[in-house]
């Protein structure tokens, strides 16, 4: 069958560095960390005190108290960005078919701080299983995507990907592949996470994955910098709408960049530390070219997964090298992890909309932080150290891995 063309016509951003896109990307070309002390809760007896929070988000913003008591913190996010994507596609809601409309999205973990809450709550209790009747429906990672589709009755395709980190990635993967399929006319998709938590933090930190950089927060996500020493843990949602390309050319949408391919694969190596050869890596990058019908000579630009952990970054550039051989000296390679923290389920959605936005703005913002060479890592790769670059990036690719060995990669091309 001929498979359909896919296009993107809308991006919605709630970041540690921005609370909306316009402002996410401003921030991302400037260099600006989003890393500050943690606001949320006491850090005295946390071994990492700091974090990239969302700024100045208040979600009786966005909704009344009723609604907001009603959502986890990952749902609300969802649904902020969302909105924003949908506005700005243009899609007239009430000409849409909307049983071709579906919600597909992204979340490693789902409503963590409504489960850490409800069980804080019972634990201190007289031992009475009294809990808030929205416990479950708050809790459930599927429910973000169900509360887009209730808003705006969008009644196509509707779930929610599980695979860590690299949730949203395959959220859009499947988004992608419903609508070339023929199954859907537009998606939205993305991904969402609020682990900022009392768990969040105490779990990764007893993981050994968080930086502990205390003295310096601004400066603790430094991926490739030889000094790096863990992950720093973010927050937010990134929202994008993927529509049938000649669906999105009848209705005069405006269009961002087409979807070229999606590619995955997995380590099956170690639930959180990556192949140290970076196999798997290599091998969902092969396999997002051959679905894209590319060659590695013609990508310009790489958004890496680059959490600043000292496995992980070496890792994958040594793949990025395997792969594209002596064109990846050629390649604006960059972390935009370094500014705003690892969102994990969310990284893959803010970091596609920052790909997409390097081919529309011409521009690959920075790698920011990096002060010490690394020497396991190959000196001739343009890393983007620490000032944004412009070029005339014509595709683009976006990685995000999870723990598990969860590999995902989607490859965007200029209309």
């Amino acid at each position: 069958m001929d498979l359909k063309r896919v296009v993107v016509t809308g991006l919605g951003a709630l970041t540690p560095i921005g609370n909306n896109v316009p402002d996410y990307w401003e921030a991302l070309v400037a260099g600006k960390s989003g890393c500050a002390n943690i606001t949320y809760f006491d850090t005295e007896k946390f071994k990492t005190k700091f974090a990239c929070e969302l700024k100045n988000f208040d979600p009786l913003t966005h909704f009344n108290r009723k609604e907001a008591r009603k959502l986890d913190r990952f749902a609300q996010y969802a649904l902020v960005a969302s909105d924003e994507a949908i506005a700005d596609s243009g899609i007239d809601l009430e000409r849409v078919d909307k049983y071709r409309v579906g919600v597909i999205w992204g979340a490693g973990i789902g409503g963590l701080e409504t489960f850490q809450n409800e069980m804080t709550n019972f634990s201190e209790g007289d031992g009475t299983p009294r809990f808030n009747p929205f416990f479950i429906p708050k809790m459930i990672a599927d429910i973000a995507p169900a509360n887009i589709s209730i808003k705006y009755g969008f009644m196509g395709a509707n779930y929610t990907t599980v695979s860590a980190c690299a949730s949203s990635a395959n959220a859009m993967i499947d988004a992608f592949n419903y609508i070339r399929l023929g199954q859907c006319d537009v998606i939205v998709t993305g991904g969402s996470e609020a682990a900022v938590t009392i768990a969040g933090m105490g779990g990764f930190n007893a993981m050994h994955a968080l930086s502990t950089r205390n003295e310096s927060p601004e400066t603790a996500s430094r991926p490739f910098d030889a000094t790096r020493d863990g992950f720093v843990l973010g927050e937010g949602s990134g929202a994008l709408i993927l529509e049938e390309y000649e669906h999105a050319k009848a209705r005069g949408a405006k269009i961002y960049a087409e979807v070229l391919g999606g590619g995955m694969s997995s380590d099956a190596h170690h639930m959180t530390a990556p192949h140290p050869e970076g196999i798997g890596v290599e091998r969902v990058m092969l396999n997002c070219l051959r679905d894209a019908n590319i060659t590695p000579e013609d990508v310009d630009a790489i958004n890496t997964h680059g959490t600043s952990t000292p496995l992980g970054d070496v890792a994958e550039l040594k793949a990025i090298s395997k792969v594209f051989g002596e064109h990846a000296k050629n390649i604006s390679i960059n972390s935009t992890k370094s500014m705003t923290g690892h969102l994990l389920g969310a990284a893959g959605a803010i970091e596609a909309i920052s790909s997409i936005l390097s081919i529309k703005n011409g521009i690959v913002p920075p790698t920011i932080n990096h002060t010490t060479v690394d020497e396991n890592i190959d000196p001739s790769l343009n890393l983007t150290l620490n000032k944004a670059q412009k070029r005339d990036v014509k595709i683009a690719m976006s990685n995000t891995f999870g723990f598990g060995g969860h590999n995902a990669c989607v490859v965007f091309k200029k209309m």
